[in-house]
């Protein structure tokens, strides 16, 4: 069961450490088990080409991961961007090439 999180709260259940370049699996990886905490499941129960909204993940949630996401890569982000990449697939591409461009 997905924890609650108040509006405006940025949620971590665990510390964010920033890296500067990451390898897409690893990103992918890291992202999966990012999602799995926050829907309260096991990394190996997430795949990371489907739906993000298909396992649950409300905006607050998708919220949370772009707050991670900036965090863990020192990155801004649209915080929609969990949104319009729709999969953990999509989102890694996504965040990987930003991390590139830097």
């Amino acid at each position: 069961m997905p924890r609650e999180v108040r509006a405006g709260t940025r949620v971590s259940r665990h510390p964010v450490t920033r890296r500067k370049e990451t390898p897409v699996d690893d990103l992918r990886s890291w992202l999966t088990q990012r999602v799995a905490s926050y829907l309260g499941k096991d990394p190996s129960e997430i795949s990371p080409s489907v739906s993000l909204a298909a396992y649950g993940l409300d905006s607050v949630y998708a919220f949370a991961v772009c707050g991670d996401i900036e965090d863990h890569f020192d990155l801004s982000i649209d915080p929609t961007v969990a949104w319009d990449c729709e999969t953990i697939d999509a989102l890694a591409d996504h965040v990987s090439t930003l991390v590139e461009q830097r």
